[in-house]
C-alpha cells in the first residue's frame, strides 16, 4: 500500500482502471495514509474553485454532506477563512439531505450541523445557505422537494459536489432501492443507516425514520464530485462501489457513470480494494516476508487447506506463481510461514523468564515487567484484552491501568438517576443530588447534561472499573483515571485533543516508565474516541521518546469488541483457557451499565461479553485452521513501532 500512498498532492481526476494493478476498478480513487491528510487535500481543491470562481466574478455552487467524515474538511475551509483569507461571499451552498421532520434548532438537526462546523466561522451569506426544511409541511413536502432542485438548476447546476458513503451504499439519503435518476425527495431510512446514526441520538428509538435528500440524478449532474471514505467499517461497501456492477442495491454505483468523481480514502477504507488486499493478483510485487504471509494465509483460507498442505498447484491454480519463484516450493514456503506464525503464540505475554525469547514476541528481561493498559473507554481494558490483563498480573508483573476517558456519555440517564435517588436517601439533606433528580426527569432532546451529571455519571463508570481491576488483583494505587479534556463535552460530539490531554498522558508515561504499553488499535471510527485517544498516545511517544527509559518500551495494539486483527497482521497472540475466558467474563460483568441497556450498541445485537468471546473464538479457529494449535480463544495484538 505505501507506494499508494507516498507523496500524493492532487486528487484530480483520472480515468479508472487504465492501469495493470487498478484494472478491476470502474472509479477513480486516491489513497492516503490518513483521512486527516486526505481532508487538507480535498479542501484545497474546494478553495481554489472558490477562488478561480471569485477571479471570474462567477458564484461557486456547493454540494454539501454532513455526518462525521467532512468534518476536517470544513476544518481547514474555516482555518483557510481565517488564516489565509479565503471569502465565502460568493458562495452558494446546497445540503444534500436533512431528518424529517426535524427542527433545525435541534442539537441533531444538519442545519445545526453545518452552522456548527463551517457556516459560522466563515463569511458565506445566509440567503446562499440551503439545507432541506425538516419542519415543512406533509402537505407542502412535495412541491418544496421540486423547488429545491429547481433553485439548484436555476443557478446552473452544482459546481463541486461533497460526498460521503453509508454502509448500505447509500450517497446522501440515497437508499437501496433509489432509482439512478431520481431527484430531490422524501425518503424512509434503511434500518442499517438508523443503527449508524443512533450513536448521535442516544439510541436507535430516538433516530427520525425519513428524511429530505438530494435525488441520484441531481448528485450525478454536479460537474465535479468528490467521495471520502474513511474507516475499514467502509471497506467492504466501498470495494462493492468501486469494483462491483451498477445496481440500484448500492446507490453509490451510479457514480461509475460519472466522469470527473474521484473517491479519497483512507488506508482503512481501502483495504478490501483488490490492488491492497491481493495485490498479487493484479500486479508482479515485491515479495517481503510480511506480504509472503498475508498471501498464504489468504491461500489457505480460499482453499480451505492448513499452511502445511499447500500445493505448487495451489499457488500456480491462484495467481501465486510468482511467490514460488523465490522460495523454490510450496513446501519450503509453507515450512517457513507457519513457523512464522506459530512464533506470534506466547502463554507469556510479559516475555517468559530464562527462556530463549529468540523466536518470542515478547524480551525475556526484565523478569518482572511495568506496563501500561491504555483503555479508552473505563471497559475497552477487559473487554479487548481481560485474558492477556488477567495473565500478566499473574505472572507478576507491575500492571498499570489508564483510562483515558470518563465514559459518562454511555450512561444512560435512567442509570444515572437510579444512582442519584440512592444517594438522596443517603443523605437526605444533599442539594447536589436533588438538582440532578430535577435535571434528569426534566431533561430534552436538546439539553446536554449538566456537570453536575456527568460527573455522576463519570463516577458510575469508575466504580465499575475499579471493582473489575480489584477482581483481576490489581492494587487501587496502579488505577489511573485520566478524564481527558477532549471527551468532556457532554456530548457525541468531541473536542479536537490539545496539548493538555498530551501532557496528562506524558505525565503518567513518565511517572511509570513503562517496559510494555498496551493501547487501543481499533480505528473502525477514524473519528471516533479510540481514534482520538490513540493519536493522543502517538503524539505522547513522539515527545517522550528521546528519554532513555523509552528505548526499553515496547508498544502493542489491541482491537475491540467489533474488529480483530487479520491473522497476517497479528504480531502476539495470547491463547486462553476456558477457566481465563470464563474469568475475563466475570471482569466484564463488572461494567453493569455496559451490560443490558448500553447505549452505542451498533448493529450486532449480542451483549459485548458475547460478541468478544466470539471474537476470541474465531481467532483461535482460524489459527486452528491455518494447521495451528486448538486454542479455546486467542487475544491478539500487532506491535507499533514509534
Amino acid at each position: 500500500m505505501d507506494a499508494d500512498i507516498t507523496n500524493i498532492t492532487s486528487i484530480a481526476y483520472k480515468e479508472a482502471g487504465t492501469f495493470e494493478e487498478t484494472r478491476f476498478e470502474k472509479i477513480h480513487n486516491v489513497i492516503f495514509e490518513s483521512s486527516q491528510e486526505a481532508s487538507v487535500i480535498v479542501a484545497e481543491e474546494i478553495a481554489s474553485l472558490i477562488r478561480k470562481k471569485n477571479d471570474l466574478n462567477e458564484p461557486c455552487i456547493l454540494g454539501l454532506a454532513t455526518g462525521s467524515s467532512p468534518i476536517k474538511v470544513y476544518e481547514e475551509l474555516v482555518r483557510m477563512h481565517q488564516e489565509e483569507g479565503l471569502s465565502f461571499a460568493n458562495v452558494t451552498t446546497f445540503n444534500l439531505d436533512e431528518y424529517y421532520p426535524m427542527d433545525k434548532n435541534n442539537i441533531q438537526s444538519y442545519f445545526y450541523f453545518m452552522h456548527e462546523h463551517l457556516f459560522n466561522h466563515v463569511d458565506i451569506l445566509p440567503e446562499n445557505i440551503n439545507i432541506p426544511d425538516g419542519k415543512v409541511s406533509l402537505e407542502d413536502l412535495y412541491q418544496y422537494c421540486i423547488d429545491y432542485e429547481m433553485k439548484i438548476k436555476a443557478l446552473g447546476g452544482i459546481d463541486f459536489q461533497l460526498l460521503g458513503i453509508g454502509r448500505t451504499g447509500h450517497v446522501g439519503f440515497n437508499e437501496p432501492g433509489s432509482h439512478f435518476n431520481s431527484g430531490t425527495r422524501s425518503i424512509t431510512l434503511d434500518h442499517i443507516t438508523r443503527i449508524d446514526a443512533a450513536p448521535s441520538f442516544f439510541g436507535i428509538e430516538n433516530v427520525p425514520r425519513k428524511a429530505i435528500t438530494m435525488g441520484i440524478g441531481t448528485v450525478k449532474s454536479a460537474k465535479r464530485i468528490v467521495l471520502l471514505g474513511w474507516g475499514i467499517s467502509k471497506a467492504e461497501i466501498l470495494k462493492k462501489t468501486i469494483e462491483g456492477e451498477i445496481t440500484s442495491h448500492v446507490p453509490a454505483t451510479y457514480l461509475q457513470e460519472h466522469k470527473n468523481t474521484t473517491f479519497v480514502l483512507d488506508q482503512g477504507a481501502a483495504t478490501e480494494l483488490t490492488r491492497i488486499k491481493t495485490p498479487w493478483l493484479v500486479t508482479s510485487c515485491v515479495w517481503t516476508d510480511s506480504l509472503k504471509l498475508k498471501a498464504v494465509v489468504w491461500l489457505s483460507e480460499l482453499t480451505n487447506k492448513p499452511f502445511l498442505k499447500l500445493t505448487d498447484k495451489d499457488y500456480n491454480d491462484n495467481g501465486m506463481s510468482g511467490v514460488l519463484t523465490e522460495e523454490g516450493t510450496a513446501y519450503n514456503l509453507n515450512i517457513k510461514m507457519f513457523n512464522k506464525l506459530q512464533h506470534t503464540i506466547t502463554g507469556w505475554p510479559g516475555g517468559k523468564p530464562n527462556a530463549d525469547d529468540t523466536n518470542r514476541p515478547e524480551r525475556a528481561t526484565p523478569n518482572k515487567k511495568r506496563a501500561i493498559i491504555f483503555s479508552p473507554h473505563p471497559d475497552d481494558d477487559v473487554i479487548s484484552m481481560g485474558g492477556t490483563f488477567d495473565r500478566l498480573v499473574e505472572q507478576g508483573h507491575d500492571v498499570h491501568i489508564a483510562y483515558q476517558t470518563s465514559g459518562n456519555i454511555a450512561v444512560s440517564d435512567e442509570e444515572a438517576l437510579k444512582f442519584a435517588e440512592i444517594s438522596r436517601v443517603l443523605n437526605s439533606n444533599s442539594k447536589e443530588s436533588e438538582k440532578i433528580i430535577e435535571f434528569l426527569k426534566h431533561k430534552t432532546e436538546n439539553d446536554i447534561d449538566t456537570l453536575e451529571v456527568r460527573n455522576l455519571k463519570g463516577l458510575i463508570r469508575r466504580s465499575e472499573s475499579l471493582a473489575a481491576t480489584r477482581y483481576l488483583g490489581v492494587k487501587d494505587s496502579n488505577v489511573h483515571f485520566l478524564d481527558l479534556p477532549f471527551y468532556e463535552t457532554g456530548t457525541v460530539k468531541k473536542k479536537n485533543l490539545t496539548d493538555a490531554d498530551i501532557d496528562i498522558m506524558c505525565k503518567l508515561i513518565e511517572t511509570v516508565k513503562p517496559h510494555q504499553i498496551y493501547a487501543a488499535g481499533d480505528l473502525a471510527d477514524p473519528h471516533g474516541t479510540h481514534k482520538v485517544c490513540l493519536d493522543i498516545l502517538f503524539e505522547a511517544l513522539k515527545r517522550l521518546k528521546h528519554h532513555s527509559y523509552m528505548n526499553d518500551c515496547w508498544v502493542w495494539l489491541y482491537r475491540g469488541a467489533w474488529h480483530e486483527w487479520e491473522s497476517y497482521e497479528i504480531e502476539m497472540a495470547v491463547p486462553m483457557s476456558p477457566d481465563q475466558v470464563l474469568r475475563k467474563r466475570h471482569a466484564i460483568f463488572y461494567h453493569q451499565s455496559q451490560k443490558d441497556g448500553v447505549m452505542f450498541q451498533g448493529d450486532d445485537n449480542r451483549e459485548f461479553w458475547v460478541r468478544v468471546e466470539d471474537r476470541n473464538r474465531l481467532t483461535a479457529k482460524k489459527y486452528n485452521d491455518l494447521g495451528l494449535a486448538d486454542y479455546a480463544a486467542i487475544e491478539a495484538f500487532k506491535r507499533y513501532y514509534f
